[in-house]
């Protein structure tokens, strides 16, 4: 932790954050750097990332709303996955602190990407049905369940913040655990190559299925603050 101007920074996370977002802006930017009408390679992997988080948003609400929190989706989805994934091959620690991790193993980050989420949630629920419809929904069904609906939107920060979090947290440690037993000799290094590497292929499935869940919940969410029907 590193203190500048009053504020603690952790440079681990900041670093790691910047990592997963210069990936994510490679990735989106050889797969549209020559675009063609029948795509191939890159094109077509970003074309299906597009297709199917516009599949998520209109499950939700319909396109019309929703089409303008594409590009959010599509962002969230590239981001959180290779921020999930930056730990798996190898861990960096210097004099005892982790500097290689995935920024997702830390509650600070994912609380932080949930925080924003809801508040933007509020910002175009606001925008788009005007500050006495929104308020009003508040009071819906009943005016005496305002309290729950408040209590509400801190339990959807929390539970989307903590669940990314304790999944990528929880994978980390075991693969820590599995490398410190095969450093421990040969013996043991045999023995825990298999667990490791399972363990890998089934932390990657696990960090794109939370990658998944952050953003249907994202839209979830928004529809429920900008949808006249909810």
């Amino acid at each position: 932790m590193y203190q500048l101007f009053g504020l603690w920074f952790n440079l681990s996370n900041v670093m790691m954050l910047l990592v997963a977002a210069l990936i994510v802006f490679l990735i989106a930017f050889i797969a549209t750097r020559k675009l063609s009408l029948k795509p191939t390679g890159m094109q077509n992997f970003m074309e299906w990332i597009m297709d199917f988080v516009k599949g998520l948003i209109k499950s939700n609400m319909d396109w019309r709303t929703g089409g303008r929190f594409h590009v959010l989706g599509i962002t969230l989805i590239m981001f959180i996955f290779v921020s999930n994934m930056l730990g798996l091959p190898f861990s960096i620690a210097i004099n005892g602190e982790l500097w290689w991790k995935s920024p997702t193993a830390d509650p600070t980050v994912t609380m932080t990407l949930a925080a924003t989420i809801i508040i933007l949630s509020h910002y175009y629920g606001i925008k788009m049905k005007g500050l006495k419809s929104y308020a009003g929904g508040y009071l819906k069904p009943m005016p005496f369940l305002l309290p729950l609906n408040i209590i509400e939107d801190f339990a959807n920060t929390l539970t989307l913040g903590l669940r990314l979090y304790g999944n990528i947290y929880a994978g980390e440690i075991l693969l820590g655990l599995l490398a410190g037993l095969g450093s421990a000799g040969a013996i043991r290094f045999a023995a825990s190559v298999v667990p490791m590497m399972a363990w890998q292929g089934f932390s990657i499935f696990i960090g794109a299925i939370q990658a998944f869940i952050f953003v249907m919940l994202t839209m979830v969410y928004i529809s429920h603050k900008v949808s006249d029907d909810h």
